[in-house]
């Protein structure tokens, strides 16, 4: 195996076993699925570098070129391309196999075809050891205690390098392994990282798994992380988010940042969101949703159905299908089950369930988690006093309500 750790202070030689100088660090270019290193810094020559391809082998230490030096023309470093010992080494990484933040203590390189790729991190007690020159020392000591001193290497192609000094533009990564993780997962990940990283990973993220993730976080961390970001970033994430987990994150901020947010939103998004806005902490107004799935009543069973794939509405929002007539009056509920193995010109009238069970917009957390016990419920319809259908509360909702000992949204009314 070769190491970074071996590069460093490696003595340079030219085509003629001439002394050159010593490697300082090695520049890589960002390639997937595992990086090129692109050039040799000289160590103590003013950040000098020289291309790679002038690389004939390395052993022993001993870095051979394949050019006399007389022809070997370094020129300026660029400080803005990604230099291994400087801006990876002692560094955080996310391992997105085993879903933990780690640290680079050393790196593995792997020479292909006259190219030299960065193909994993060592992340154990040996690369630190390897840097000091006392690897083997380590190994004796193992032996003679008769145990095993593995290698802890993770293969870079699993691995999403999150730098605590530079920022995402300049490391040119974006954060796609991290963001194909579970956003519960993403959101355990951040919660390890610093501010200024954690805001490096918002900002490569799309809207969509951004604000996944930001849902998944403590109502803390959500706020800070959209504290730091601008106004029309944040607007983009707060839009994508259920209107009940925007709501509970905007009443959080203070008011003149919330109301600067609720301006940038999307009218019908920023609406929904302000009129949950209105509903107090702990009732079924503050708990529910407005993201949930209703029809005609005057459809067929095919007609929803096609209805359904045109909405294409998310798995959470889809658990019951509600039936209104035209002034959103509660008619009744449809179970997936019963639409699909219904004859398609079936009114939907014919196979709905009349006898719905509803909370009013003032229940209780407690009312509620009661009645969803009761009856065995995925998701309750709230209704207001004259019966109109004005959300839903999911089960996870509930739960979440129950186990955090309380809502969390205070009673927020924008002029």
């Amino acid at each position: 195996m070769i190491f970074l750790s071996d590069f460093l202070r490696a003595e340079i030689v030219d085509n003629r076993q001439r002394r050159v100088g010593r490697v300082g660090d090695l520049v890589i270019k960002i390639i997937e699925p595992f990086p090129v290193v692109s050039h040799v810094i000289l160590r103590g020559r003013g950040k000098q570098a020289f291309p790679w391809s002038h690389v004939r082998s390395f052993e022993a230490k001993e870095l051979a070129l394949k050019v006399p030096r007389e022809e070997l023309r370094p020129e300026p470093a660029d400080e803005d391309a990604i230099w291994l010992a400087r801006d990876v080494l002692d560094k955080q990484i996310v391992d997105t196999d085993g879903r933990r933040v780690v640290r680079v203590n050393d790196l593995q390189l792997s020479p292909v075809s006259g190219q030299l790729l960065l193909v994993g991190v060592d992340i154990g007690g040996r690369g630190i050891l390897r840097r000091f020159g006392l690897e083997d020392l380590g190994k004796s000591l193992a032996h003679a205690a008769r145990r095993d001193w593995a290698q802890k290497l993770i293969a870079w192609d699993v691995v999403d390098p999150v730098a605590s000094d530079l920022d995402a533009v300049k490391l040119r990564i974006s954060h796609q392994k991290l963001a194909k993780m579970h956003p519960a997962d993403i959101a355990e990940v951040v919660d390890r990282l610093s501010h200024r990283q954690r805001d490096a990973v918002f900002a490569a993220l799309s809207d969509e798994v951004g604000a996944d993730v930001l849902e998944e976080m403590d109502p803390e961390d959500q706020v800070d992380v959209l504290e730091a970001l601008g106004d029309e970033r944040a607007a983009d994430l707060l839009e994508e988010m259920d209107p009940d987990e925007a709501a509970d994150l905007l009443a959080d901020l203070p008011e003149d940042r919330a109301e600067a947010l609720l301006q940038k939103m999307q009218e019908a998004d920023a609406e929904e969101v302000e009129e949950l806005l209105h509903y107090e902490e702990d009732t079924a107004g503050g708990l529910m949703t407005t993201e949930y799935v209703a029809v005609s009543s005057d459809l067929t069973a095919a007609e929803t159905i096609n209805k359904l794939r045109e909405l294409e509405p998310d798995a959470e929002s889809v658990y019951y299908v509600y039936v209104v007539d035209r002034n959103e009056n509660l008619l009744g509920v449809l179970s997936l089950r019963d639409l699909i193995v219904a004859q398609p010109e079936t009114p939907i009238t014919d196979i709905m369930t009349r006898k719905v069970v509803s909370v009013p917009l003032d229940a209780s957390s407690a009312e509620v988690a009661e009645v969803m016990r009761k009856y065995n419920l995925l998701a309750v319809p709230v209704t207001d006093v004259d019966g109109h259908l004005e959300g839903i509360i999911t089960v996870d909702d509930v739960m979440e309500t129950v186990l955090s000992g309380g809502g969390r949204r205070r009673l927020r009314i924008f002029g």
